[in-house]
């Protein structure tokens, strides 16, 4: 697409959201540059950073701006709903979301901003590339991780899923708010319920910036990667389990009835049922609001056609490659996992209204800035 210039409309300048946990100078640095380049409807939320830090936010309502106080620290995606329930009493901005420890640059946030005034994407994010010597290993380790299994979640390639300087549209704060999560797998899975809501999403690439080895971010690579792909594991552990029953009673039918066709769907009945409850109660939450006998007819039809993807694979590799059965049976199930996960997460047990109507409004838009 073509760049996206700055020069928006006054009156359609987004509102700049900080949350802020113990910050320093660097803060009102942000602030100040802001207001240089016109941003200067800032909401600063103190994500209870105690008294030691309060003249840091005296400095900031000096300025103009906004400042929201928690008692006590809540965490990140508290911090951002604290804000978004305040906007949303008032006239209906956009609204971007910056970090307050350096790493978005006022420049980077202006062109978030005119991305999204621009209508480039419901939900614009500013994207980093992860390269240069200056970048931590942990940070590169910690993103390729999250980026590669969001894609295996979503079927969408985003480079970066764990930028903070991000845009979204005034109607989407509802959605925001409905959001679980305090800390910062917040973030994480407003992306993955974005990759289901009818949104354009769109990427402006921005600067990696990391400040003393990103020593001053609270961002725990090892937690909280484990704990915004959570839904990816879990699902991974029900399917484990589904495979362990899977594979003891394909072994003890076919050893009973000398036919593997009986011991593929013998198995694949009682695993399926077993994996379809976990599945619904466990794994997928929003599976839980979706309706039982929906939910039970398109996971049966999906089922049906891995059980006939699944029986063809292991006829070919056990009859015509000799494969010994259970290295077969691995085989094959690990290839259908990608596929089981996608069909499930985004259609069988999607709630009530997450189904996107159109596939299109999952795609990604890169943005070249001039």
């Amino acid at each position: 697409m073509s760049a996206v210039h700055p020069g928006s409309s006054p009156a359609m300048t987004p509102t700049v959201v900080v949350p802020a946990y113990r910050p320093d100078a660097r803060l009102l640095n942000l602030l100040d540059g802001l207001a240089a380049r016109g941003l200067t409807d800032v909401v600063v939320v103190d994500d209870g950073s105690g008294p030691a830090f309060a003249d840091v936010f005296a400095a900031a309502r000096a300025r103009g701006h906004t400042v929201l106080r928690h008692d006590r620290n809540r965490g990140k995606g508290a911090a951002l709903r604290t804000a978004f329930t305040r906007l949303l009493a008032g006239p209906g901005t956009p609204v971007v979301t910056a970090d307050a420890d350096g790493q978005h640059t006022p420049d980077d946030v202006r062109a978030v901003a005119d991305a999204l005034v621009a209508g480039a994407g419901d939900v614009v994010l500013g994207v980093r590339s992860f390269t240069g010597p200056d970048v931590p290993l942990r940070s590169r380790v910690g993103n390729a991780v999250s980026a590669h299994a969001f894609r295996l979640a979503t079927g969408v390639r985003l480079p970066d899923t764990q930028t903070g300087l991000r845009g979204y549209a005034p109607d989407l704060l509802p959605r925001l708010l409905a959001v679980p999560g305090d800390r910062f797998e917040y973030e994480q899975r407003v992306l993955l319920r974005a990759t289901r809501w009818p949104v354009r999403l769109a990427q402006v690439p921005i600067a990696t910036v990391y400040l003393d080895r990103n020593g001053s971010s609270h961002f725990r690579p090892l937690h909280d990667s484990v704990s915004v792909l959570g839904p990816l594991l879990a699902f991974g552990a029900s399917g484990l389990t589904a495979f362990a029953l899977d594979a003891a009673l394909l072994l003890v039918l076919q050893a009973l009835t000398g036919s593997l066709l009986v011991g593929v769907v013998g198995a694949r009945l009682v695993s399926a049922s077993v994996n379809y409850l976990v599945n619904r109660h466990l794994v997928f939450r929003a599976g839980r609001r979706a309706p039982a006998r929906r939910s039970a007819v398109q996971y049966a039809a999906l089922a049906g056609l891995l059980l006939a993807a699944s029986y063809g694979m292991l006829d070919a590799l056990t009859g015509s490659l000799g494969v010994p059965l259970v290295a077969a049976k691995a085989a094959t199930d690990a290839t259908l996992f990608l596929a089981a996960y996608t069909v499930q997460r985004h259609v069988v047990f999607a709630g009530e209204g997450e189904v996107s109507a159109d596939p299109a409004t999952r795609t990604a838009v890169v943005l070249h800035r001039a």
